[in-house]
């Protein structure tokens, strides 16, 4: 086996943690994988994983070796993509990911835009609540709501968000319109259990309330429809309730206690060297959510 083939199967083994799981998505079979990273071992002389029946770990030395080989390997792949055309020309499949409903209101438009520009391409989304490793799972571009840890890749900041407590005007007629954060302990709320759902609702300068939802759901769409309904109150980023606040269908409350709006972000890992299908579907992404008013 060339040395290039068994740095790769290394790369997965450290990423995945896993031999069984490298054989699987290698198509190899595990005593392959098992001999490969062995003949490397024996080849550097020096132990690269730390083996047991629950777990495989990096050594000092296959840590230093991994990144290495990450860099090494990426050269390779750029020097290949480079040679076949693709770092100039858009090529292969995107994969790109964003959060449910931001995913399906302002990335899939433009991802679909992209495809109908660049007809040879394919593309994959990934819309989830919850944050996506890029590198392992395979993506090319991420739009982010929040704020970034340094994580190395490359960011570029689109727009932002709020955080806001809305209800119909049937609701305010009925119950009234809190005036203060502590207000909300007087209304009926309705609010989403997903992976950053809270009962304690944080305002500006450090107000915290704890509401007592009368209805939880597992998603945002839900409370925002009971909201409509008439029903209660519900706590969303503004752009997940766009169209029905300009059509007045649901009111902004609170607003003077609302927190610092959250950081819009497209993030990409290779920087200045991703290729030409990553900058270009940037460049357009970048394009359109900075030309977005409800987000700017």
């Amino acid at each position: 086996m060339d040395r290039w083939q068994a740095m790769r199967i290394f790369a997965k083994v450290a990423e995945t943690a896993s031999f069984a799981e490298t054989a699987r998505l290698m198509h190899m079979s595990p005593p392959a994988v098992t001999r490969a990273v062995a003949a490397l071992e024996e080849t550097i002389g020096a132990r690269l994983f730390v083996r047991t029946t629950r777990s495989v770990k990096l050594t000092e030395a296959g840590g230093r070796y991994y990144e290495d080989c990450r860099r090494i390997l990426s050269d390779i792949v750029e020097a290949e993509a480079a040679a076949a055309g693709s770092y100039a020309t858009p090529s292969g499949t995107l994969a790109v990911t964003a959060s449910v409903l931001f995913g399906h209101m302002h990335v899939l438009p433009i991802v679909t835009d992209y495809l109908d520009a660049y007809s040879t391409m394919a593309a994959r989304t990934l819309f989830v609540d919850r944050q996506v490793n890029i590198v392992e799972e395979g993506i090319d571009v991420a739009v982010r709501i929040g704020h970034l840890s340094d994580s190395g890749l490359t960011a570029a900041r689109v727009g932002s968000v709020r955080r806001v407590v809305c209800g119909s005007p049937a609701y305010f007629e009925r119950h009234g319109v809190p005036q203060k954060p502590q207000d909300l302990r007087d209304h009926r709320v309705a609010m989403s259990t997903g992976a950053w759902a809270s009962t304690e609702w944080r305002f500006a300068q450090d107000q915290r309330v704890t509401v007592h939802p009368a209805l939880m759901s597992n998603t945002n769409e839900a409370g925002i429809a009971a909201a409509l309904a008439g029903w209660g109150l519900t706590r969303v980023l503004h752009y997940q309730i766009g169209s029905a606040l300009l059509g007045g269908r649901l009111q902004v409350v609170l607003a003077d206690y609302e927190e610092e709006p959250l950081p819009i972000h497209v993030v990409y890992p290779e920087g200045r060297q991703a290729p030409a299908k990553v900058r270009t579907f940037v460049d357009l992404a970048v394009a359109r959510l900075r030309a977005n008013r409800l987000l700017n």
